[in-house]
């Protein structure tokens, strides 16, 4: 391939794509059209993964939330409409007969989702109604909380019925100076007549979250003397081992909960779930699917632009007849010809790639700054794989070659006599 290193060699393609720029610019349109659908979807596609992976981050994504509600069926001498609970014991019976369960994370909260008031607070004559939550510390890993002083509630705590508490960023800001970032640590705010030091303040991402920075976390055993609720439950975490169908694990759940409460298996309503698991399953499954249509997209409309280009060559091999004609009868190889017309084909789609490559990334950048500190918004560093690109790339080079032997071999055919003839 001699021809590719000679002076002559790009000067005549140079002028013939100089004396059809419009033709050759049309062309280069549909190439370069689908290689920046490619990059800017690909990279679109990327960045909501990321953002949704943010937004998700410190989750158990593989978890299922459960609560206890009223019966729908009677069953066993007992009445429809009848009140269901969850209690601790049941952690140990559902960890023992489904070993799919990685663990359980009981909670009772008032306030926030369970439809029930919050509870008053107050330190030195400031006062606010705000969610209160009794939790383990094992619920910190099903919902990390970006803890901003001190720590959160730990087995101590629990097992001492210690009155602690850990508060949300917005109940810190009230009960304290946050201007001048004073240290709330040890220092007591009132909850129902109770007195509880602080040991932790969290903040909660804008977009995401279970909580709010309007809730207080105390360990559930104090929260349990404190409501009189014995052993009773408002609500379960329950995250499955990894790799386990998640559906599976909550159907199995209902129904040993279902028959330990003697509560028809049939009964859809006794005992309320938000499988989170499934939920992110769903939204991976459309982030894959994305992708893979940004990909035949892409593979599609640069195929289209690919093929045009062969188009206009062929279009551009017959009107240089005459000039092919003068070429091979001072002596040019036919191969010399084909690979003039090939080298032709792949600097047009090679050119078109890049360029589309190009503005492609220029747009993922603008996206990229237009969105950032948006938490809200589920769009985070859109990348793309230079692998796959590097792979598009090659394809579309070689689509070019192949592509191209059409005019290069309708080049080679032109016979020097009937060339000089063509007027």
């Amino acid at each position: 391939m001699n021809i590719i290193f000679k002076k002559d060699t790009w000067q005549e393609i140079y002028y013939s794509l100089r004396n059809n720029k419009l033709r050759t610019f049309l062309t280069m349109i549909g190439v370069g059209w689908g290689m920046f659908l490619y990059v800017s979807l690909l990279g679109a596609a990327k960045g909501m993964e990321n953002g949704f992976d943010k937004l998700f981050s410190g989750f158990a994504t593989n978890s299922i939330f459960l609560w206890a509600q009223n019966t729908s069926i009677p069953y066993e001498g007992f009445p429809k409409g009848r009140q269901v609970h969850l209690h601790l014991p049941d952690i140990d019976m559902l960890k023992r007969k489904i070993p799919d369960i990685d663990y359980i994370s009981p909670q009772n909260s008032r306030g926030s989702f369970t439809g029930t008031p919050g509870e008053a607070m107050s330190k030195n004559g400031k006062t606010g109604t705000y969610s209160l939550t009794g939790d383990y510390p094992i619920g910190n890993k099903i919902s990390e909380k970006k803890l901003i002083f001190g720590r959160y509630i730990n087995d101590a705590d629990v097992s001492g019925n210690k009155n602690v508490a850990v508060i949300g960023e917005e109940i810190y800001k009230n009960f304290f100076d946050a201007k001048k970032n004073e240290n709330p640590l040890g220092k007591s705010i009132n909850i129902k007549g109770i007195f509880f030091n602080v040991i932790g303040v969290f903040r909660v991402k804008k977009g995401g979250g279970f909580e709010n920075d309007q809730t207080v976390f105390i360990p559930l055993s104090t929260y349990t003397k404190m409501y009189n609720a014995a052993d009773q439950i408002d609500m379960f975490a329950i995250v499955s081992k990894p790799n386990v169908d998640v559906n599976s694990v909550e159907q199995k759940v209902k129904l040993e909960l279902k028959a330990q409460n003697k509560v028809s298996p049939e009964d859809t309503n006794a005992f309320g779930s938000f499988n989170l698991g499934k939920e992110f399953k769903k939204l991976t499954g459309f982030l894959t699917g994305m992708q893979l249509l940004t990909i035949i997209v892409g593979t599609l409309t640069i195929l289209a632009g690919v093929i045009a280009i062969s188009n206009i060559l062929l279009i551009t091999v017959k009107e240089r007849t005459k000039e092919i004609g003068i070429r091979r009868a001072l002596g040019a190889k036919p191969s010399e010809v084909r690979n003039q017309i090939l080298l032709e084909s792949v600097v047009i789609t090679l050119s078109s790639g890049l360029l589309g490559f190009i503005f492609g990334i220029f747009v993922l950048m603008i996206l990229d700054i237009a969105t950032k500190g948006q938490d809200s918004f589920p769009f985070y560093n859109p990348t793309v794989n230079y692998g796959n690109v590097f792979a598009a790339m090659s394809v579309m080079v070689i689509l070019g070659l192949i592509i191209g032997l059409i005019p290069a071999q309708r080049a080679v055919k032109i016979r020097p006599i009937e060339a000089l003839r063509t007027e």
